[in-house]
């Protein structure tokens, strides 16, 4: 090994002749009389630095792909808009009005308490870093309990404890769905990093509670719901009043909003059970027919049921725009606000009135006349 005196510094490998002229330098030696070690040059760390922010962007490219699937799937979808206007719906249209009935009462119950809630602890969702957020819409909401989890047990488990009576299936399948389902958003939430694992096993624990409670008061609930002269009045202006009674917050949140969207939908729905019972025509499965056997999924059954799917979905999607445009109009023209004054609508006297009226018309449009127009198409 060749060694230097004290003192003296070693050769830059440039200052080194070569046969073919300078060469780009690659690396530097330490000029101490210990062991050298070679050190990258400028030239290599920014190509390292490339190569990591290379893979950074691909990284983030998967995410991004990672995110729009899971955007497209009703497992991360639900509690929110999308579900709220194709799932149960699709249960009313193509299975059981009543089943739609019972999910949409627990449905609301337990949204509502799980909203409040989290507004009331106000205990933060997980930091970003460490953690990856795929989802920030929500992110100016607090995390305990998570809602999703909340929601997704209330549905499939109510499903699963409504639909003995209402239809023949063998209870252990519909125990396993329900059992996945749920866990597969649970999970979901923690994957998008938008929950702890303690957020997810409260909402689901806090769930389970509430139906436990709430169970052996269901069907008086329903009687109550379809024949009491005073239920459509209870359905209007309870939720009006506790949409507009919500928790303030010192910053805007999106909470006040979509418990808004689940009372309106909710107090539709109810409303449009009551009239149909009123009027005698329900669409639901009656007498010693009960239970009923699961239809045998031919194509012309597939058939019909996409299209009413299709249609009524349509039917949904064209009352929400029409109803929220005359909304905001009217309630712009109110307040005297600019119609470009998109920061207007989080405003409580705004946001609450037209996501209400928004919602109760896409509840009653869903229980009242999409199946009457069904009838007049010939798909019902």
């Amino acid at each position: 090994m060749r060694t230097f005196p004290r003192g003296s510094r070693a050769l830059q490998p440039s200052e080194h002749a070569h046969p073919r002229g300078p060469q780009r330098q690659t690396c530097t030696w330490a000029t101490s009389g210990k062991k050298t070690q070679p050190q990258p040059s400028a030239a290599a760390a920014a190509g390292a630095a490339a190569g990591a922010g290379q893979q950074f962007k691909l990284q983030r490219q998967g995410q991004r792909m990672c995110r729009w699937w899971l955007q497209q799937t009703s497992v991360r979808g639900l509690g929110h808009e999308i579900f709220y206007i194709t799932f149960l719906p699709c249960i009313h249209w193509n299975l059981d009005p009543f089943l739609c009935r019972r999910l949409v009462s627990i449905w609301t119950i337990v949204m509502y308490i799980g909203q409040v809630t989290k507004d009331m602890l106000k205990l933060p969702r997980p930091l970003s870093p460490p953690v990856v957020k795929l989802e920030t819409r929500v992110d100016a909401e607090y995390g305990l309990p998570s809602t999703h989890a909340m929601g997704a047990t209330a549905i499939f488990f109510t499903f699963l404890l409504s639909a003995p009576s209402r239809i023949q299936f063998q209870f252990e399948v519909g125990l396993l769905m329900a059992a996945t389902l749920s866990s597969l958003v649970c999970l979901s939430r923690i994957y998008t990093g938008m929950h702890s694992v303690l957020d997810v096993i409260c909402g689901a624990l806090i769930s389970g509670v509430l139906m436990l409670l709430t169970y052996p008061y269901w069907e008086t609930f329903d009687r109550f719901q379809l024949t009491s002269n005073i239920s459509p009045v209870v359905a209007l202006v309870l939720p009006l009043f506790l949409s507009y009674t919500y928790p303030e917050l010192d910053h805007y949140s999106t909470t006040r909003g979509d418990t808004t969207t689940i009372l309106g939908a909710g107090a539709g729905c109810f409303v449009g059970y009551w009239v149909n019972e009123q009027l005698g025509q329900t669409f639901e499965p009656q007498g010693n027919l009960l239970p009923v056997p699961l239809p045998t999924l031919t194509v012309h059954a597939l058939a019909v049921g996409v299209a009413r799917f299709l249609l009524g979905v349509a039917a949904l999607i064209g009352t929400r725009q029409i109803v929220k445009a005359l909304s905001l109009q009217v309630l712009y023209s109110w307040y005297r606000v600019p119609k470009g004054d998109e920061s207007a609508r989080r405003r409580r006297e705004i946001e609450v009135p037209y996501k209400f009226a928004t919602y109760t018309s896409v509840g009653l449009v869903n229980t009242i006349l999409v199946n009457r127009l069904f009838m007049l198409l010939g798909l019902l």
